[in-house]
């Protein structure tokens, strides 16, 4: 069995002192492939003041010459592999059970690999995460152990993409379209001439997006 991931957490960039986390809302912000937690953490600026983020790097370095790091390799045929997602998700999941247990609630944002991990570490354990977003991403093919209960509970998500994005290929976009719709409650949009990247009214519609969750995730603690 391949050795558990391990993540930084010296390499976290958080928007708040990490002590003050207990009871907070928090967003973690999972990057996408040859970046590192530098790259999404500018988009806390544009969301909700409300949330805790917390930005990590993933636990790999992929094949010189890229640059930055990897949550699962992406060369040879097995670089889609669903194994190599989950046990990245597994290493958010440990990071969060070490260092974010006290939060009131935890979401997932990711670009492209996060957004695919995101996903992936909400089949894991459904009941932990509050929603998550998906830019640029997709979900892993296979069935999960806990995909049943996912369905379920059908927790929000929201799938943003390009309609220029050549980088996920389109088996992957076309299983996705499938699969969220029957185990989420799926909001997003498609953006015209998006390539594999984030756009001003993508991240406007995110912010849209965690502000409804904020104000869902307020009302239950007021029950």
């Amino acid at each position: 069995m391949p050795e558990a991931l391990v993540l930084d957490a010296d390499a976290v960039l958080w928007s708040t002192d990490r002590s003050a986390v207990e009871g907070r809302h928090l967003l973690l912000l999972l990057h996408g492939y040859g970046a590192d937690e530098h790259d999404l953490y500018p988009l806390r600026q544009y969301l909700p003041d409300a949330f805790a983020v917390a930005s990590l790097a993933a636990p790999l370095a992929p094949p010189w010459p890229a640059p930055g790091r990897s949550w699962y390799p992406i060369d040879g045929l097995d670089g889609r592999d669903s194994s190599h997602v989950t046990r990245a998700a597994q290493a958010v999941i440990a990071w969060i059970d070490e260092h974010a247990a006290g939060a009131a609630s935890v979401g997932l944002l990711g670009f492209s690999q996060g957004g695919a991990v995101s996903l992936q570490a909400m089949r894991l354990d459904p009941r932990r995460f509050a929603y998550a977003v998906n830019l640029s991403g997709y979900a892993s093919p296979g069935e999960m152990p806990q995909d049943a209960e996912l369905a379920e509970l059908r927790p929000p998500v929201f799938w943003g993409r390009g309609t220029k994005d050549d980088v996920i290929p389109e088996v992957a976009v076309t299983h996705t379209t499938q699969w969220l719709p029957e185990h989420v409650e799926l909001s997003g949009r498609v953006y015209p001439g998006l390539t594999h990247s984030v756009s001003e009214q993508e991240i406007a519609d995110v912010a849209a997006f965690l502000d409804k969750r904020l104000t869902a995730l307020d009302g239950a603690g007021k029950v």
